[in-house]
């Protein structure tokens, strides 16, 4: 059964959750798993491509846009409409809502910051993989203990 792991920000920025994000990244290419992380829409996956070659100037984590065709696909992908191809087992959902193919990896991660709309979404999604039976938990970045559900 997949794992949703919920990264909860005191920040109230995009900058913030996609700086986030490309640390994130990051850790899970490090662990070892392939990752594709699910953008809104397009100009967000540019975005993270572009941060995801700065975020870190001594690092290079190899990652592709999925519309890019790139051959062979590296280890990390971004896309916004479709699912990445089998074989990848984690996903990083910075979309609003969760995909109907979540289910196929084994981790699924979320990133909470404190902006309302980002906090009304993931709120939804939170309830969403709970009411679904997903084993779910929340990783408090904030410095204090609250609930995500909250």
């Amino acid at each position: 059964m997949t794992q949703v792991d919920f990264y909860i920000l005191p920040d109230t920025t995009l900058g913030a959750r996609l700086d986030f994000a490309c640390r994130l990244a990051e850790t899970i290419h490090r662990k070892g798993y392939r990752l594709h992380i699910h953008t809104e829409d397009e100009a967000m996956a540019r975005d993270l491509d572009d941060r995801l070659w700065t975020f870190k100037p001594e690092s290079y984590l190899p990652h592709a846009v999925l519309v890019d065709e790139v051959e062979p696909l590296p280890p990390v992908t971004l896309g916004w409409e479709t699912p990445p191809a089998p074989g990848v087992e984690a996903m990083l959902n910075l979309h609003p809502e969760i995909p109907e193919w979540f289910s196929r990896f084994e981790r699924v991660a979320e990133i909470i910051n404190q902006h309302q709309d980002v906090l009304t979404a993931k709120r939804a999604c939170w309830q969403t993989y709970k009411k679904r039976g997903y084993p779910v938990k929340a990783n408090d970045l904030t410095g204090t203990s609250r609930n995500a559900a909250g």
